[in-house]
């Protein structure tokens, strides 16, 4: 089974690799431009050079009964490598929660199925594209067979394509600011608006611990913070979502920031 599965995590990595080769592939046979004309592609920022597709990942196995199953974005269209980096970031970010799974659910699991078997799976949702930042939400869910029910968790991803970086929210706002502190009042404040239980002990969820918001979308209209189930609610009301408007950030934002080129 442990050789099984690593012939799997290889078909996996090899879809990703045969995919990014297929693309470099289409640029060899496209004719050679002009000097004009290669100067003209060089000035179309590169966020608008590429699309966004996906690869599907499905493995199943009986000893025990399992499936993981898997979404990867992948930039397509251009050899450029921002975009190679962009692609293989977000491959190693699916994988690396593939083998959590194996590692620290499917490991402990009794070769004769309790109930249905085991599952995972990974999708994910593009929050926002503009200016050449690129944010994408991952949503994974599992299951280990016997349990009560499911679990839930989320991911984010925000790319500046242009630098080739992934971002962090520290670079969103000046360092000598109490961003954090501002963002986690506007939390709790709507937080505490909502019929979820939270001074029912889920407080400490929202406080202003980089830990907490750790889960940040750069959105079309706010930065969407993301709270994973049991953080501010119990397991029943399910994850919460908040979108902080720009207008409420707009004294905190870093002028030459990721954000400064987002909400122009």
């Amino acid at each position: 089974m442990k050789l099984f599965r690593q012939k799997q995590s290889l078909l996996f990595i090899s879809a990703i690799l045969s995919f990014l080769q297929a693309c470099g592939t289409s640029a060899i046979v496209t004719p050679t431009l002009s000097a004009s004309a290669q100067s003209a592609a060089t000035e179309i920022p590169l966020s608008q050079q590429v699309n966004l597709t996906f690869i599907s990942f499905k493995e199943e196995g009986q000893s025990p009964v399992y499936v993981i199953s898997a979404k990867t974005p992948m930039l397509a269209g251009s050899e450029n490598p921002h975009v190679r980096a962009f692609n293989k970031a977000v491959a190693e970010l699916i994988q690396h929660e593939i083998e959590y799974f194996r590692k620290n659910v499917l490991a402990q699991m009794s070769a004769q199925p309790i109930s249905s078997g085991s599952s995972f799976d990974a999708q994910y949702t593009i929050i926002s594209q503009r200016a050449g930042i690129w944010s994408l939400k991952f949503g994974f869910s599992g299951y280990a067979d016997g349990a009560a029910h499911p679990y839930h968790y989320s991911l984010t991803f925000n790319y500046d394509l242009e630098q080739g970086k992934k971002l962090s929210m520290d670079e969103l706002f000046p360092a000598d600011t109490d961003y954090l502190i501002s963002i986690s009042k506007y939390c709790i404040a709507e937080l505490s608006k909502r019929d979820i239980g939270f001074y029912g002990g889920f407080q400490d969820g929202a406080e202003p611990i980089a830990e907490n918001y750790r889960n940040w979308n750069i959105a079309s209209d706010g930065l969407l913070i993301t709270f994973d189930e049991y953080q501010v609610a119990p397991y029943a009301v399910g994850p919460q979502t908040i979108t902080i408007p720009y207008g409420e950030l707009k004294s905190l934002i870093k002028p030459e920031g990721p954000l400064a080129t987002v909400t122009q």
